[in-house]
């Protein structure tokens, strides 16, 4: 198996998907080779390179509410379908920040829940959409927003994360407690919720803020090892400073 590849709970018989590879290691790029008659979406400005017989347009996937949704949520109303028509092809993809770059397989009657923007590309037979957290403080606090990404159907979805990839899988009612912002996703069977980090003193000088994320299981939930905030937060005191205008008196 891909080790860039995670399965989901297997309810039916797996079909074939559509070859694939992932290359790199800090700083991949997904590569999808496509014959006549497949077709991936993917999210804007996503490509990096493709063969030149590839068509490329931009589709309202899933419709217009499916679109509108989408621009609710921050993201592009139109996702851009790449397809081989007359021969096969490829057509790679790759993240907006250093990381890793990882595959679901999605099987009929599952589905997965990742951060907005986290999805890089997917098979015509996946469909996206989006959902909003049950939790009122979890959307407030909880480092990924109210609204994620909702996938189901049947294939392969590509997903991107900052860093490297931590990989679990939760027993019934098994926590995990994870720093804010490091969730990439989670099999639709967990419980995503927040909680204090713990007492008054912990949680003003322990470094780790005031919530941490909860997962409950059963299910898959998939970390990253750091997020884009963090990284530019560390940048900023290295920033160079404007200087100060002189003033004409």
């Amino acid at each position: 198996m891909d080790n860039n590849t995670f399965h989901l709970k297997r309810t039916k018989p797996l079909v074939k998907h559509m070859k694939h590879e992932i290359i790199g290691d800090n700083l991949q790029m997904a590569t999808i080779h496509l014959v006549p008659g497949e077709g991936v979406f993917a999210e804007a400005g996503a490509m990096v390179n493709m063969s030149g017989h590839i068509a490329m347009e931009s589709q309202l996937a899933g419709g217009i509410i499916s679109g509108l949704k989408r621009a609710v949520g921050g993201d592009s109303i139109f996702l851009t379908k790449f397809s081989a028509r007359e021969k096969a092809g490829f057509v790679s993809f790759a993240g907006t920040m250093p990381g890793k770059i990882f595959c679901i397989r999605l099987i009929e009657g599952s589905s997965f829940i990742a951060q907005r923007s986290s999805f890089l590309a997917c098979e015509e037979t996946v469909t996206l959409d989006i959902t909003i957290t049950k939790s009122l403080r979890a959307g407030l606090f909880g480092g990924e927003g109210f609204i994620f990404q909702h996938m189901t159907g049947s294939g392969l979805a590509f997903l991107h994360c900052c860093g490297d990839i931590v990989e679990l899988d939760l027993k019934p009612d098994e926590v995990i407690k994870v720093q804010t912002g490091l969730v990439v996703g989670f099999d639709h069977t967990v419980n995503y919720d927040i909680a204090l980090v713990g007492g008054i003193t912990t949680a003003l000088f322990g470094g780790e803020g005031l919530f941490v994320t909860t997962l409950t299981g059963p299910g898959r939930v998939v970390l990253q090892s750091m997020d884009l905030a963090r990284i530019a937060a560390s940048l900023i005191p290295y920033l160079p400073k404007p200087e100060p205008q002189n003033r004409l008196t």
